[in-house]
């Protein structure tokens, strides 16, 4: 009996799949999807056995279920399926010739961005207690989160984040995009994150979160209830920053994102 042959290809073709797997878990973690894939994975393999053994009918019947079942799997897993894709194309910065090309790289320099209206902004919403999401664009575009929000594109102030944040204030709900000097959009509707997060996070956390995964903004999120100012990024979320500390950890994750710019750059060179 000799061994099945194994060659460079089949190797390739065990890694693509792994990866795929490896990502559609992350993607359904901290959900109940692992669960009901675990259903269709028996329905799939009772059909193969079914076949085997040549029961026509019960055969039938079952190919039926798994035709109609693969429209309702894109129906169910609508918003793993979404995050799986956005994930995807977070990764683009690996592929800095196809974004200069489509033009994905944002060519404004973020960094020269001006923090003390938006720091401001957001100590006196904390101590008023008024509720504020806030995302600063880096280098990944933004364009779905922006054209799902009201367009503004007026220069960052105080004055006018309190007034967008202001309760009852027709822009109140949804998240800003700040890019640069300029105010893009407000009122913009956020990815939800799907991971298992504490109770005691609001919908803006979730959000914040959220769009922490699917991009390498910066969001801030001021709760309305406790006046604590929050910071995502990079799938990660820190609560109850210092308002006097906001400025130094915000020009830290810009670092950051500097710094995994250069590296993917020197990779490619």
């Amino acid at each position: 009996m000799g061994f099945i042959p194994f060659t460079f290809v089949d190797l390739i073709d065990i890694l693509l799949v792994s990866s795929l797997l490896l990502g559609l878990y992350r993607a359904m973690r901290g959900t109940s999807a692992p669960y009901i894939m675990v259903g269709i994975f028996f329905i799939y393999l009772l059909w193969i056995l079914v076949k085997t053994f040549n029961l026509v009918l019960f055969s039938t019947i079952l190919g039926q279920i798994i035709s109609v079942g693969v429209i309702a799997i894109i129906i169910i897993f609508q918003p793993e399926i979404r995050y799986f894709l956005q994930a995807i194309g977070r990764q683009r910065e690996r592929f800095e010739w196809l974004s200069r090309i489509f033009n994905f790289r944002n060519r404004k320099a973020e960094r020269d961005i001006d923090l003390q209206p938006i720091v401001d902004a957001c100590r006196e919403m904390g101590e008023q207690k008024v509720g504020a999401l806030i995302i600063i664009k880096q280098s990944n575009d933004l364009g779905i989160i922006e054209e799902s929000g009201i367009s503004i594109d007026a220069k960052v102030s105080t004055a006018l984040i309190e007034n967008i944040f202001f309760k009852n204030a027709p822009l109140h709900d949804g998240g800003m995009v700040i890019s640069g000097d300029r105010v893009i959009a407000a009122k913009c509707v956020l990815p939800v994150t799907q991971q298992n997060v504490p109770k005691a996070y609001g919908m803006r956390h979730r959000a914040a979160l959220g769009m922490s995964e699917v991009s390498d903004a910066i969001i801030i999120a001021v709760s309305e209830e406790t006046g604590g100012i929050s910071l995502a990024h990079d799938s990660e979320i820190k609560r109850n920053i210092d308002p006097e500390r906001l400025t130094q950890s915000i020009r830290k994750l810009m670092r950051k994102n500097d710094l995994r710019r250069k590296e993917v750059e020197e990779q490619e060179n």
